[in-house]
């Protein structure tokens, strides 16, 4: 199965390389992650951040070692293309009910992802200057939420995407201003800063990296929409395992060096207010050379810059993903018309209003675990997915199973964090996971449903023999 035949590839003008393959994965990592993220995992183990992304990092490269092996493997398929998370579960399992689940639950790790850059933007739009906290008594928070998800999804029905190249300077512009910052941080604290760095080397033996690892995971799931772009770029069994390769690495470097000049730059701005503690320490850096508040707005600007750049392309690529399974009938028809050219408008509308109530109603935690959550499922299954076909020469068993271990385990830790530390979060997250799967099974288990339970005959009012 391939979702691209039917629907366009994102580049209509065109195959693309590996230079766009790479900006197009690391975009999606990059992208409003690190924004969005730094504040809640900084939040669980403090000076170990940087530890946790890395651990992080190495998860994602066991899931994209799966991937790629799979992609190969289902390249070799009746088909002779490749695919995503969906079109593995039916390629090697056969279950239409079990790809489906996948399915929704990665379209909901989308949605988590899209709230999640929503809640990011709306926080670093306060704290520009002059940028009130609330308006008219009410919070100002939630409502610039909902407009940059209104705003996209409109721009989305006008027919708006992202080229290759236009994606190529968005993540150039992104990497360069992080990597500025990083390195303006490390100069500041050798250079003027009289404080030792902190690396938190007592919490690296504890189980906190581990669990802020678990929730930092929905900033590395950008690598995996490269499957769902087979169709557009050049040579993929090629340029995709090389293009992720890259990525990863490269974004992990990134999120080590900022974690680690923010909280030794900004140490009470992650305690007070994590959310915009990026700011703080570029003001701090800044005031070094008395460029303190244009400091602090680049990074308020790049935020807003990243983390809206992130809600369209994910809000794109989540889009054609659901246009995909509506053709497969893996989501209900009232969801849209697969027959629409582009996205159907009604699929924008309902992951619009999705994610908009989400990014209004939700904490930023609450956010973010359900988003991570969502994607450990769907990695950590991919992985073990692997490991069942670890008997081709084409996939090792090491990598997978690390990866499927690694899935359960921070599967397990997060929950684990999350009713230790956070309560309401846990059963806030606890019942929208019940919610989802409840209503998976409903749908994908309706005939049975039908066959097993006594329908009413609405025109004579009783029970149906």
């Amino acid at each position: 199965m391939s979702w691209r035949d039917d629907v366009g590839p994102l580049m209509t003008d065109g195959s693309f390389g590996l230079t766009e393959a790479v900006s197009m994965a690391l975009g999606g990592m990059i992208g409003g992650g690190i924004y969005a993220v730094l504040g809640v995992v900084a939040g669980i183990t403090q000076a170990a951040t940087w530890f946790a992304f890395l651990l992080a990092g190495l998860l994602a490269t066991c899931a994209a070692y799966s991937y790629i092996g799979l992609n190969e493997l289902a390249a070799d398929g009746d088909d002779g293309g490749g695919g995503g998370s969906v079109t593995f579960v039916q390629s090697f399992t056969g279950n239409s009910t079990l790809a489906g689940m996948i399915g929704w639950t990665l379209l909901f790790g989308y949605v988590g992802s899209m709230a999640m850059y929503a809640f990011a933007f709306a926080e670093f739009t306060i704290s520009l200057p002059a940028v009130p906290a609330t308006v008219v008594g009410l919070p100002l928070r939630p409502l610039l939420s909902v407009f940059v998800v209104a705003g996209f999804v409109g721009l989305n029905l006008l027919g708006a995407h992202a080229t290759g190249s236009a994606e190529n300077v968005l993540t150039s512009v992104k990497v360069v201003v992080l990597v500025a910052f990083g390195i303006a941080g490390v100069w500041y604290a050798l250079a003027v800063s009289s404080e030792p760095v902190s690396i938190g080397a007592g919490r690296l033996t504890s189980f906190s990296p581990v669990m802020a690892a678990a929730v930092s995971f929905v900033a590395f799931q950008g690598w995996q929409l490269l499957f769902y772009d087979q169709e557009s770029i050049e040579d993929p069994l090629e340029t995709i395992p090389r293009a992720i390769y890259v990525s990863i690495p490269v974004a992990v470097s990134i999120y080590v060096l900022v974690a680690l000049v923010t909280y030794n730059l900004a140490p009470t701005a992650i305690q007070n207010n994590p959310h915009t503690a990026l700011v703080d320490a570029a003001s701090t850096i800044g005031g070094a050379v008395g460029l303190s508040s244009a400091a602090g707005v680049v990074i308020s600007l790049s935020a807003l810059f990243s983390t809206g750049s992130a809600i369209n392309a994910t809000l794109f690529s989540a889009g054609y993903f659901a246009k995909g399974m509506l053709t497969d009938d893996l989501l209900p028809d009232r969801a849209g018309d697969s027959s629409e050219s582009g996205v159907p408008t009604r699929t924008l509308l309902v992951l619009g209003a999705v994610t908009a109530a989400f990014t209004a109603y939700g904490s930023l935690s609450a956010i973010t675990s359900f988003a991570s959550l969502s994607f450990i499922v769907v990695f950590g299954a991919m992985s073990a997915l692997a490991f069942a076909q670890r008997d081709d020469d084409r996939i090792g068993a090491t990598w997978p199973a690390v990866g499927a271990v690694g899935g359960a385990l921070s599967f397990v830790l997060m929950f684990y964090h999350l009713y230790t530390a956070e309560r309401g979060t846990f059963y806030a997250v606890l019942l929208i996971a019940v919610a989802v799967f409840a209503v998976e099974l409903l749908y994908f288990e309706r005939d049975v449903l039908e066959e097993e339970i006594p329908y009413l005959d609405h025109e004579s009012g009783r029970t149906a023999d």
